[in-house]
């Protein structure tokens, strides 16, 4: 499902599709420019498909990816609907569902320079047992977006 490294410059999250090794995306590149804020990298692969947003930032005020991430790890018997989760301004949107047998679905959405003309917008799901995998894709966010040392440069 996915891999993190300790050290500061080789830090990342892959989140790999349990029914399409191929599907992937990879939180990694962090930087923290001052104490409320990492700026990070993502990148999207699918077959025919590779893109990457540089800077999205998460913030240290409690509203980030890596709480919605714990609440849905937590809510591993499942719920009804679609959860939405987006970045302040909106570089990254992660969409969750959950079906039948334990799955959960995944949708993550960039869409960098959304008010530039000539922005574009591609999405991969990926798909993890709600239970194991969800609840160690939270832990290893949790550990990328920790404070560290040399994080601030």
């Amino acid at each position: 499902m996915g891999s993190q490294d300790t050290s500061h410059a080789a830090r990342a999250v892959t989140v790999r599709c349990r029914n399409h090794d191929e599907v992937q995306v990879r939180l990694c590149d962090p930087f923290r420019p001052d104490e409320d804020r990492v700026q990070y990298a993502v990148e999207a692969h699918a077959p025919g498909l590779v893109v990457r947003v540089d800077q999205v930032v998460a913030w240290d005020r409690g509203a980030d990816l890596v709480p919605f991430l714990e609440g849905l790890a937590s809510d591993f018997r499942g719920w009804d609907g679609r959860r939405e989760w987006q970045t302040n301004d909106g570089d990254l949107a992660v969409g969750a569902v959950f079906r039948s047998g334990g799955h959960v679905g995944l949708t993550w959405t960039l869409h960098p320079w959304r008010r530039a003309a000539g922005g574009w917008k591609a999405s991969v799901t990926t798909w993890l047992e709600a239970g194991e995998q969800m609840s160690a894709l939270a832990a290893e966010a949790r550990h990328f977006f920790a404070r560290g040392d040399g994080d601030r440069d």
